[in-house]
């Protein structure tokens, strides 16, 4: 418990800004990062973010009962309110030095990630995008429930405004909302209100809509996730590639987004659409969630490549595959940074390694044991239904995060004893983490042909790309995500023993 004290008043009185986190600092502060390197007046929303942080807290609050950790998810809570677009979503970063730091954010580090396409226009909307709008409203949303105070009620009220006014009558939503001035995707269209699927945009905000009816017993969003659900039966694709996209056009053909993303039918986004419906089918009761599962699996089990094929890391399939012909679709690039660089796609698919992991026999497993079950024994436990666990339980964060950031995820979540996480609590409050993700500061727009002896290593371009990248090792720094992990796995050690 002295751990957890030290570490989060470390926390919330050297690293916080007003109350919220990006992903990682270097020890002295000099550089910052959330998906790209942060300026000091900044927080994040995607995880492991500021929202994340808050839920940590609060799992804190609950385990120990010490206020300290109430009040580090008010500031948090507060951080986001401050941050609330207008619509009711938020955007992956809120700049507390205002609107104009921020528009110069994106045009200096945002327009030159050149693989992080997504940050080099400056919308003024909010973002569906790496559950950034939904994390902040599920925190918020628990906040509001833990004592009642009515700041965290109206941006909640907000929220839910935010994801029913931006849905389509067909049942899907946008990735951006409300709907921007247009903006140049490298001379093609504006994908952004596209219907999305990719980075669990619609499951998370069906998910939200039934959180929001167990726990306010708000009935008015019964029927706008029951026609999200539906629509995922409509966006499965015809033989022979019986699968789900990442996007769709209003007239739900698959469609383009970033400039490395084609229109495509993905195994991965259909694995999980699968599991989506088997989902619908526990939730609902209605076999017309079943109906072309089987065809959707026996897909992706035909093009899990032979085992001596994986990578070491086990990854399995190939991303894209063209919708109506299933021809695998390559993605390459040319140039070295935002300014002359370029991604494009063809059928030339040598050279291009697997990207996803499928577990395709637990998948089969699972549908054939829903298969099995009637309506009543499939329902048993459905909340649409009034019935089973409530989803918001006393403790939210009980298994590793990670996110986006790709220091935690390079460093992965060490299964430590407890003696040895609070030993290895530096004599400042913080768990040394050594940040081997980092990016090139910017330096200006980069130059219009690559310099010479340029060598593309993938993740990142010439020295004017502010792209993250991974390099074999880094210098030591301050990480949001292990911070929360080893408060989860301290937070479990004290339930563990009060149990016994």
């Amino acid at each position: 418990m002295d751990t957890m004290r030290r570490a989060t008043t470390f926390m919330t009185e050297r690293v916080s800004t007003r109350g919220g986190y990006v992903w990682s600092y270097l020890a002295d502060f000099s550089r910052r990062w959330g998906e790209m390197e942060a300026w000091p007046g900044m927080i994040w929303t995607q995880a492991p973010g500021t929202p994340e942080m808050g839920q940590i807290f609060l799992d804190a609050y609950h385990a120990t009962g010490e206020t300290l950790y109430y009040e580090a998810a008010v500031r948090a809570g507060d951080a986001l309110i401050a941050g609330q677009h207008p619509s009711g979503g938020w955007n992956y970063i809120i700049d507390f030095d205002g609107e104009a730091s921020l528009r110069r954010w994106y045009e200096t580090i945002g327009r030159n990630g050149w693989r992080l396409e997504e940050f080099q226009h400056y919308y003024g909307n909010a973002t569906f995008d790496d559950h950034a709008t939904v994390e902040c409203g599920r925190f918020l949303l628990r906040l509001h429930l833990e004592k009642g105070e009515p700041r965290f009620r109206a941006a909640v009220d907000k929220v839910i405004g935010f994801v029913l006014d931006s849905q389509y009558p067909v049942g899907g939503w946008p990735q951006r909302f409300p709907k921007a001035g247009e903006f140049s995707n490298h001379g093609r269209p504006d994908y952004t209100g596209h219907i999305t699927l990719n980075d669990e945009v619609a499951q998370e905000n069906i998910d939200f809509l039934l959180l929001v009816l167990q726990q306010l017993g708000q009935e008015r969003v019964r029927e706008p996730l029951m026609r999200a659900m539906e629509l995922m039966i409509a966006l499965q694709q015809p033989q022979p590639t019986p699968g789900w996209a990442m996007q769709y056009t209003p007239d739900l053909k698959p469609a383009p987004a970033r400039t490395y993303e084609p229109a495509s039918i993905t195994p991965h986004g259909t694995a999980a659409a699968v599991n989506q419906l088997l989902d619908y089918y526990e939730l609902t009761g209605e076999p017309k969630y079943l109906a072309r599962v089987g065809e959707a699996i026996d897909w992706i089990a035909g093009l899990e490549l032979p085992r001596d094929q994986w990578t070491a890391d086990g990854r399995n399939f190939y991303r894209n595959y063209e919708p109506g012909t299933g021809r695998l679709i390559a993605t390459h690039r040319r140039g070295s940074n935002a300014q002359n660089g370029e991604y494009w796609t063809d059928f030339d698919t040598a050279g291009i390694r697997p990207e996803k992991h499928i577990d395709v026999a637990r998948l089969r497993a699972r549908y054939q044991r829903v298969q099995g079950l009637t309506p009543e024994q499939a329902t048993r436990s459905s909340v649409l239904l009034g019935r089973g666990e409530s989803l918001m339980p006393p403790y939210v964060i009980t298994e590793a995060v990670g996110g986006s950031d790709l220091n935690v995820t390079a460093a992965a979540a060490r299964a430590e004893a407890v003696a040895d996480l609070i030993a290895r609590l530096n004599d400042e409050g913080y768990w040394p983490q050594e940040l081997r993700t980092t990016s090139h500061p910017y330096r200006g727009d980069g130059p219009a042909e690559p310099p010479p002896g340029f060598v593309d290593r993938g993740q990142v371009g010439d020295d004017w790309d502010t792209s993250p990248f991974t390099e074999p090792t880094g210098p030591t720094g301050i990480s949001t995500g292990l911070y929360i992990n080893n408060m989860s796995r301290l937070i479990g050690y004290l339930r563990e023993t009060d149990a016994a």
